[in-house]
């Protein structure tokens, strides 16, 4: 019994620590992005981080000896790798360039809520109560980070549709990722999905090509970082966390962003932030513990014998052979 006890707190806590591991690196990506930003283009970052990203995890899946993914995993992987890694990446690049950091980070962050809205009515989630005051919490804790980081900042309508849009392909990405993960490794999703958007953003090689030649080394470094840390492992981590939990749980998960980038920007750029700042980082924190929170389990009354209501079974949480 006690084996059988440790054995499920395990698989509990390897998905969250997991999630853990994309969040701070993803969080870590804000201060890196800061520096390649500066001297490549949107397109020419996103097709240099995705083509590093490709290529590690390449080597990964050929040492690995894992093949191609079955065809049923196909149609998800494309569409999250056009959606998620190609038309995220160049959008929130983009926007990020006609708004301030702050207004890109509230409207951005309006994705997990669409990816609780989505995955409720498209993957047979539901709509958890707890999630979306969790949620709730933690989007006002984000506007009152963004908002106290905006300062005289500018935002042109165009910066914020394409931040609009960049949330939206995220919320369609992760969505359209859910059911790969079924059928294909994480590994095997993260890898095709990455191949897919660098496709995407072929176009801009050119752009690539010329930028890397006059760029310093420092931001062509740092787009190499980005490459292999927040996207090869932190897509993986992700991935292989979301096929163990529900989306719109990992999607809540993300809000620990906000705070780890403002303690990231006070550790390395030496950006003290105010306490405005401080609270909001602790509504994003609070709020994702109420969204991640168990549910109560009430005392079971009822005979082992008593028949159960078809309209009251329960529902599994969503795993990977789902």
């Amino acid at each position: 019994m006690t084996l059988l006890s440790d054995r499920v707190r395990s698989q509990h806590w390897w998905p969250l620590a997991a999630a853990g591991v994309t969040v701070v690196l993803w969080a870590s990506a804000f201060v890196s992005i800061r520096s390649a930003g500066s001297s490549y283009s949107p397109g020419a970052l996103a097709l240099g981080r995705l083509a590093s990203g490709t290529l590690v995890l390449g080597l990964i899946v050929l040492l690995r000896r894992e093949g191609p993914p079955p065809r049923a995993a196909w149609p998800g992987i494309l569409c999250s790798g056009a959606l998620w890694f190609g038309g995220y990446m160049l959008l929130l690049n983009w926007g990020e360039r006609e708004v301030d950091a702050g207004t890109a980070a509230m409207v951005v962050n309006l994705a997990p809520i669409l990816i609780g809205l989505l995955s409720g009515r498209l993957l047979g989630e539901g709509l958890p109560r707890r999630l979306f005051l969790g949620m709730a919490v933690s989007f006002s804790g984000t506007v009152v980070v963004g908002l106290s980081m905006s300062g005289s900042g500018h935002a042109t309508l165009l910066g914020l549709v394409l931040c609009l849009l960049a949330a939206c392909s995220y919320a369609g990405g992760v969505v359209f990722q859910k059911p790969a993960l079924g059928h294909a490794s994480a590994l095997q999703v993260t890898f095709y999905g990455c191949l897919t958007g660098t496709v995407v953003c072929l176009p801009f090689t050119g752009a690539l090509l010329t930028e890397s030649a006059r760029a310093p080394v420092s931001a062509t470094l740092n787009m190499v970082y980005l490459g292999v840390f927040p996207t090869a492992l932190a897509f993986t981590t992700w991935a292989f966390a979301l096929a163990r939990t529900t989306a719109g749980k990992m999607g809540s998960t993300t809000y620990v962003v906000p705070t780890l980038v403002v303690l990231m920007s006070w550790i390395v750029l030496d950006e003290v932030p105010g306490p405005l700042t401080l609270a909001g980082g602790a509504l994003c924190l609070a709020g994702v513990a109420v969204a991640r929170r168990p549910a109560r389990r009430r005392s079971a009354t009822v005979p082992a014998t008593a028949p159960v209501p078809a309209d009251r079974e329960p529902v599994a949480e969503c795993s990977a052979g789902s």
